[in-house]
């Protein structure tokens, strides 16, 4: 089966959701004002987290197609434990960058703040906990449920190529239950859930797989017409119009919050359906409006972005670990407008350059393996 291009659109947007998720990470960070959490009831997670369902299916589904479901399950599965190795390697990591600063500045606020402490407590539980998923300090949520998620995709994978709605409606009802009920999934330690309930959040990512498999026969009913467009659109304004009123508020009282008393709190950890149905609108906008080839995303400008989204396991990884450095740093010096700036460039420049760095290494691994081969097709030639 020919090689599909990708689409751009992919990687750009996860690569803008990572460096959103490194700007929201940093406590009071100036810049988080001009993140997408500041204009829309979702953020940068429900971006990562669709957009990968979206990839899984677009990746796994080609090879269920050619090889079969064995061989896409082993490779899903192959995935999952590459994403779990490198969450306890975060993990690890993570715990020592805030246990050195800890110690280094005699600041034990950081070891609450991050939770830290309940790994120092009992340190023998936690690290059991954390290879069980169970414990997921501050930062390290996300990729727990991202694994999980990949855990069971074989099952949505397989559901989804036989009738997309034996997927989807399952899904919904599961998440209609959560919203209902406020079920949760416990974590450690005792009295701590899941940060993101995967049974709530599954819902998203397999609407994105649904997506992902059925994007050209979703679209073709869809567009028949112009209203579905302008109802997307009306949703996002209102959601634009009423959260960046909230922003404002936050930052000068006098400033009314539309509806903030009728809609606050909105549950992140649940996907309340406020934060959602705005989300659904912005896909729609953007895959009606933005094709695959659209100019921009060929553009020297989109490029370190782009480069981002196709790294997108290291630059998380590295992203998270630069937060927590950046939120060290603001704290423990100054935290002026200018410093943070100086800090946010830093950051988002050292995700790009490893971005890029990580681009070339796999290039340079991919000419050699291109030239092995074909030096050994011509050894058999010559033979």
């Amino acid at each position: 089966m020919p090689s599909q291009p990708r689409d751009l659109r992919l990687d750009f947007f996860r690569g803008l959701a990572l460096i959103f998720i490194f700007i929201d990470h940093i406590p009071e960070n100036v810049l988080s004002y001009f993140t997408l959490q500041a204009f829309q009831f979702y953020d940068a997670a429900e971006v990562f987290i669709f957009i990968s369902g979206y990839t899984a299916a677009l990746v796994y589904g080609r090879t269920l197609a050619s090889q079969g479901a064995l061989y896409a399950t082993a490779q899903i599965l192959r995935r999952a434990w590459q994403l779990y190795v490198a969450h306890i390697f975060l993990f690890m990591i993570f715990i020592a960058e805030v246990s050195y600063t800890v110690t280094t500045f005699n600041n034990p606020m950081y070891n609450d703040e991050m939770r830290v402490a309940d790994f120092l407590e009992e340190p023998h539980v936690a690290i059991v906990k954390a290879l069980l998923l169970e414990f997921q300090p501050t930062f390290l949520d996300i990729l727990p449920l991202y694994i999980l998620l990949l855990v069971i995709f074989p099952a949505i994978l397989l559901g989804l190529r036989l009738q997309l709605l034996l997927v989807l409606i399952p899904s919904f009802l599961v998440y209609a239950i959560v919203q209902a009920t406020d079920v949760s999934v416990p974590a450690y330690p005792e009295g701590h859930v899941w940060y993101f309930n995967p049974l709530a959040w599954q819902f998203l990512f397999a609407a994105g797989a649904a997506l992902g498999l059925g994007e050209a026969w979703v679209g073709r009913r869809l567009r028949s017409t112009s209203a579905p467009l302008l109802i997307a659109i009306a949703i996002a304004a209102a959601g634009l119009i009423i959260k960046l009123s909230w922003t404002i508020h936050g930052i000068w009282d006098p400033f009314p919050g539309l509806f903030l008393k009728e809609l606050w709190p909105i549950n992140k950890n649940n996907l309340s359906p406020i934060r959602l149905v705005p989300f659904f609108a912005a896909v729609f906008i953007i895959t009606t409006l933005i094709s695959s080839d659209t100019k921009f995303l060929s553009s020297s400008l989109t490029k370190p972005l782009i480069r981002c989204g196709q790294q997108s396991l290291e630059v998380f990884c590295f992203g998270i670990l630069l937060s927590a450095l950046g939120h060290f740093l603001l704290s423990e010096y100054n935290s002026t407008i200018v410093t943070q700036l100086a800090v946010n460039v830093a950051g988002v420049l050292a995700l790009c350059l490893t971005a890029k760095m990580i681009d070339w290494y796999k290039s340079m691994g991919r000419t050699l393996s291109t030239g092995g081969a074909r030096n050994s097709g011509n050894r058999m030639t010559s033979s």
